[in-house]
């Protein structure tokens, strides 16, 4: 809805500028476009401008998030990317149209901005609202799971239950940290087991958040959990202490919950992200292109130094404890793995003479570009590993 709504806002708020930008050269008596002007101008605007509007808002990590949004938060978002847009066209305007009067740019550049602005923001805040209206009535909110069993979860559910409003959550259980058959929470939610379980409940039950709310005997765990919980994709928020509450740490996002800690392990802001994407995409495409040669020669080398196919296919973990298929340039013999899963170690019997080469120079690894413009990997990140081996590391981390 909002990117549906934010491209036909910027189409129309588009149409009122060539026509306002047409008027504006009458009245600075500079001239005017005739018909076949404005119709290009408009033509190539409505095909570059709306799109140009969503990728900064998706840079910017507007519809990254969708619930929840603030309205003071959408308004002065609005109002930056508009702001932002705006110069970049009319700086592209300019360079592009340099025999016109700077006189002219700077004369219709707050009517264009102020016709975006209320373009965008009305239809934006107007699905915003009826967001939060579903969340507030119960019709709409995300499923969550609670961890911890004894006072602090408890009191912490009894508060959410008892808002006059709704806040989203949609609790489908709990789960425990320490064993015990005098879970207090048990009347209340379904007890779904133990920390050990929260993978396999995350994916089977749907759960978008988890909320932390563990006893003070029970705060060593806390790191575990947290290790536990770092591949998967829910958002995590924690009851603070004291002191995280007078330092500011906890998070009031609205009157009707209490505050919250959010616990993130991204290092990066959204915008970061999002442009990091965007590199791996464009920097992948481009070196598929210029490596194209380089390819056709492995391929030729792979198929006429063994017998087998030229691409090896292995699954691998990725965001999010996501499977996917890995693709290389085999260098091994087939079924080189007959046996089970083994490293590879530098006089392995098991790879060919062409795929120490490979090897050698990376080469095995050039078909991954296409595993990062699928959004499987990334160009700079973290090495996806198998899954019998995070299995191992995991079960070390919960000593």
């Amino acid at each position: 809805m909002y990117v549906f709504s934010d491209y036909f806002s910027a189409s129309i708020a588009w149409v009122l500028f060539v026509f306002n930008f047409e008027t504006g050269m009458r009245l600075f008596q500079l001239g005017k476009l005739n018909f076949l002007g404005a119709q290009t101008a408009l033509f190539f605007g409505l095909l570059i401008i709306p799109l140009f509007w969503l990728l900064i808002s998706y840079l910017n990590g507007y519809y990254a998030v969708l619930v929840g949004k603030s309205r003071l938060q959408e308004l002065w978002n609005t109002f930056y990317l508009t702001l932002v847009a705006s110069m970049v066209l009319f700086l592209v305007g300019f360079l592009l149209v340099p025999e016109l009067n700077p006189k002219l740019w700077f004369g219709v550049m707050p009517a264009f901005m102020l016709v975006y602005f209320f373009s965008v923001y009305i239809p934006r805040v107007s699905i915003s609202s009826i967001i939060t209206h579903r969340i507030r009535t119960g019709k709409m909110g995300y499923n969550t799971l609670l961890i911890g069993s004894y006072g602090s979860a408890l009191q912490l559910y009894n508060e959410l239950e008892q808002q006059p409003k709704k806040v989203g959550y949609k609790f489908v259980g709990f789960v425990h940290v320490k064993g015990n058959k005098n879970e207090l929470l048990t009347p209340y939610l379904e007890h779904l087991g133990g920390v050990e379980n929260l993978p396999q409940l995350i994916r089977t039950k749907n759960i978008e958040e988890v909320i932390i709310a563990v006893e003070t005997s029970e705060h060593n765990k806390i790191q575990g959990i947290l290790n536990i919980l770092k591949p998967t994709p829910v958002r995590i928020k924690a009851i603070p202490s004291t002191y995280d509450i007078i330092n500011g740490r906890a998070n009031i996002s609205t009157l009707y919950s209490p505050p919250l800690i959010e616990v993130t392990h991204e290092l990066m802001s959204i915008f970061e992200l999002n442009f990091k994407r965007l590199f791996d995409i464009t920097a992948s495409v481009f070196a598929m292109a210029l490596l194209l040669p380089v390819y056709l020669f492995v391929a030729g080398g792979v198929l006429f130094s063994s017998r087998g196919p030229i691409f090896y296919y292995q699954e691998r973990i990725g965001l999010h404890g996501k499977p996917f298929m890995i693709y290389k340039f085999r260098s091994m013999l087939t079924g080189a793995e007959k046996d089970g899963p083994a490293l590879s170690s530098i006089y392995d019997s098991r790879v060919t003479k062409f795929g120490r080469i490979m090897r050698r120079f990376r080469l095995d690894e050039l078909p991954q570009f296409y595993n990062v413009i699928k959004g499987e990997m990334s160009i700079v990140g973290p090495r996806p590993e198998r899954q019998c081996y995070i299995n191992q590391i995991v079960k070390m981390l919960m000593k």
